[in-house]
């Protein structure tokens, strides 16, 4: 497997991981589900060089997990929006942030509080099963091979 080959593996985590996989792309992820919207404004949160936030701005873009919509004629600047696409990677996010709270926090708490505006209620991100709405737990999950993926030994579908 290579690195630069991922996003054509018959993996989903594989096609996911060659997209968003990297460290800044995560943040700045984090930072549009924040709502941050503009160049300055990622730069500024986030410390990183214009380069590279350049560049992971037009692979998101690329691969249609943000719109870019020009906000400004004179001088021409854009906000960088998250399509239907990028609002569907926010479970990947929560996921990882409710790792990070339960795993990495320290005697602060946590940075950040979520709270569901439907009920208004404080909330942990979990992730439950579409059919029958328990928790899921990796011990309660058995993987079978789809029709998309690799049958060759040693490989988790084959496997499984």
């Amino acid at each position: 497997m290579k690195w630069d080959t991922l996003d054509e593996e018959p993996c989903s985590l594989s096609r996911t991981i060659a997209v968003v996989g990297d460290r800044w792309t995560l943040l700045i992820l984090r930072e549009c589900f924040l709502r941050v919207r503009r160049f300055e404004a990622f730069q500024s949160s986030l410390q990183i060089t214009r380069h590279l936030l350049s560049e992971r701005l037009k692979k998101l873009v690329r691969f249609g997990i943000l719109r870019r919509v020009p906000y400004s004629q004179a001088p021409k600047r854009y906000e960088y929006i998250l399509t239907e696409k990028g609002l569907d990677l926010y479970p990947v996010i929560m996921a990882m942030v409710h790792w990070g709270d339960a795993h990495m926090g320290d005697e602060r708490g946590r940075p950040l509080l979520h709270e569901h505006k439907i009920c208004g209620m404080l909330f942990d991100p979990v992730m439950v099963c579409s059919e029958c709405g328990e928790p899921l737990h990796a011990k309660q999950v058995h993987v079978h091979a789809g029709p998309g993926g690799k049958k060759a030994v040693g490989s988790v579908a084959a496997s499984s």
